[in-house]
């Protein structure tokens, strides 16, 4: 800005530009400041994002200092000093979740809850990965003969994403299956205090939005847990062995539907249903529009949905039509509005948004309708 010259004549002028002046202080001085980033380095430290989820910087395996940064839809590892050796346990699960970990309950959970109860839980992350770190990527998903809330439980689930070095799940390899529509090798084993069951993908997953009972299911199949256990917790994070600063994840959501639901409700949609989703867009230069057709495929209505898919990185929501989206970035949630509640057998529902994009374009990998994957055209 250049400076005002106080010239003979302008006083009246001059003192206009002061009154505007502090005018304007005034208003800036009374503007909200942005939110900063919560920093954690405690070793069992914690907060809340988006009134629903906990996120904890969880160092246990060595006394060298580990910080997160925790944003309003994740966190990221700022600092992860110590190393331990890649042929025992990490040194840490920085995560986020939903449930319950050793008293430490997320904000409105219904975790947890019989497996039986169960209808879905969708869930979706998107991740960002460094070089130079020793680590896995993974979901923890935890199951107990009881409702219980503190300590560790029965049987651990692990959905591994990724993994960098020469780091390998608890016990053996025990083939391969596939759930969610991927392949994976699965491992089995006890670690001396729970049993661990693992899904470990062929390559790495930068994002990806499923139903967890997918793999609930995988667990009972195989005698580890059993319709009448509980879910507890639904956990997202990383295990570094060696460093892992700038290891985050940008985006997290986890939903548990209950069996009892209403049907209609939107925001209790009736269940598991078959499903293909066609998703055209139209796109120029840092924007594009989305129109979605959600066909069901299977031989009952659906009465309420909600499906879910993640954005690639750099994508953002900026508007939306015959649906409720739950956020602009990362994992999305797409519910109907009261108009298109119910999809009959065969029949078809669409819904639409605008978006901005930085970089190359390109679409989500996969859909989910009320927690089960749905075929794409």
């Amino acid at each position: 800005m250049q400076p005002v010259q106080h010239k003979p004549g302008t006083r009246a002028l001059w003192g206009a530009v002061l009154t505007a002046l502090v005018a304007l202080a005034a208003l800036l001085g009374s503007a909200p400041a942005s939110q900063a980033d919560t920093t954690i380095c405690e070793t069992f430290g914690s907060t809340t994002i988006q009134g629903r989820y906990v996120v904890q910087n969880n160092r246990w395996g060595t006394s060298a200092t580990q910080c997160i940064s925790v944003t309003d839809s994740g966190f990221r590892i700022t600092q992860a000093d110590g190393s331990v050796p890649t042929n025992g346990a990490p040194k840490s699960y920085p995560s986020v979740y939903n449930g319950c970990h050793y008293t430490n309950c997320s904000p409105g959970t219904n975790l947890p809850a019989r497996v039986s109860s169960i209808a879905s839980a969708p869930s979706g992350i998107s991740y960002s990965y460094v070089s130079g770190a020793v680590y896995d990527a993974a979901y923890d998903i935890w199951l107990d003969p009881t409702p219980r809330t503190d300590g560790v439980n029965r049987t651990e689930i692990m959905i591994w994403f990724n993994r960098v070095g020469s780091v390998q799940p608890v016990g053996s390899p025990v083939g391969s299956a596939t759930v969610g529509g991927r392949q994976w090798q699965v491992w089995s084993g006890n670690n001396g205090g729970n049993d661990v069951l693992s899904f470990v993908a062929p390559s790495a997953i930068d994002s990806w939005s499923f139903d967890v009972m997918d793999f609930v299911r995988q667990a009972v199949s195989r005698g580890l847990a059993q319709d009448n256990w509980y879910l507890t917790s639904i956990q997202a994070g990383f295990e570094p062995w060696q460093n892992g600063a700038g290891l985050a994840v940008n985006s997290f959501s986890s939903t548990v539907n209950l069996g009892n639901s209403t049907p209609g409700d939107p925001g209790t949609p009736s269940g598991p249903a078959a499903c293909k989703v066609t998703y055209g867009t139209s796109v120029w230069q840092d924007g594009f529009t989305a129109d979605v057709a959600v066909t069901n495929t299977g031989s009952s209505p659906i009465d309420g949905w909600k499906l879910a898919f993640t954005l690639p990185s750099g994508q953002r929501i900026t508007n939306a039509w015959n649906a409720t989206v739950s956020s602009s970035t990362g994992s999305v949630t797409a519910t109907n509005v009261s108009h298109n509640a119910s999809i009959t057998p065969g029949g078809q529902v669409s819904f639409g948004f605008q978006g901005t994009y930085s970089g190359s374009f390109a679409k989500p990998s996969s859909f989910s309708l009320n927690g089960t994957s749905c075929t794409t055209a």
